[in-house]
């Protein structure tokens, strides 16, 4: 079998001689920051298997304003292509390499193929949906119920989890993935850097008080 189905236990696990055999006949694609996987309307091409980088998934609404609604890393599938391909309705969303990206698009007939034959691959691709759904409905109950101040706090010590101290990303890119507009964000840094709770400088957010930060993010949970 070709080396990226090791990454996918379940597919390595495969017995049938002719799906190993179509799996181990799918090239390895590559794309690159900034590329777009596919945009809201297209059809849905094929399974998505992504093997290193990452992919984030946004919606945009008539107006321009965005929200991410989850990222796609190495070892994982994509939830909405996953529906798409079981619904046979075009993507509602669009997908953008966020970090260089290798992946497999497996074809819809041997995808539907896994799903007859593969009771593990079964369930692990309803396994993923549910997980997704899951995160999706706290991201909605966080935008419209969850205070600005504390949702900002959160997704600063989320993209900080190594604790370097440093967040590398500018405000747009933080206003896109909590769904607001990024005057709101800005506005809420320098509220922030005035209590000391951060630093502000182009591209960058350094992190100077930590625990108060948690204390705030720790409310959306209340």
């Amino acid at each position: 079998m070709s080396s990226w189905i090791e990454l996918f236990p379940l597919l390595a696990s495969i017995k049938d001689e002719a799906l190993c055999r179509d799996l181990s006949n799918i090239k390895v694609m590559t794309f690159s920051r900034g590329d777009f996987l596919f945009r809201e309307g297209d059809d849905c091409r094929g399974y998505v298997l992504v093997i290193s980088g990452s992919i984030c998934v946004h919606k945009i609404d008539s107006e321009g304003r965005e929200i991410l609604l989850y990222r796609v890393e190495g070892g994982q599938n994509c939830m909405l292509t996953t529906t798409c391909l079981m619904g046979h309705q075009p993507y509602p969303a669009e997908a953008v390499v966020e970090k260089d990206v290798q992946l497999v698009l497996l074809p819809p007939a041997l995808f539907e193929r896994l799903l007859i034959t593969s009771d593990a691959f079964r369930v692990q691709a309803m396994a993923s949906i549910g997980q997704r759904i899951c995160d999706m409905m706290l991201l909605i109950g966080n935008v419209a119920f969850g205070r600005i101040n504390a949702r900002v706090a959160d997704i600063l010590l989320r993209r900080d989890e190594d604790e370097t101290g440093t967040v590398n990303c500018t405000h747009q890119v933080l206003a896109s993935e909590l769904g607001t507009a990024r005057e709101v964000v800005s506005r809420m840094l320098k509220n922030f850097e005035s209590d000391g709770m951060v630093a502000l400088s182009r591209g960058e957010i350094r992190i100077l008080n930590r625990k108060q930060l948690h204390l705030l993010a720790d409310s959306l949970s209340v």
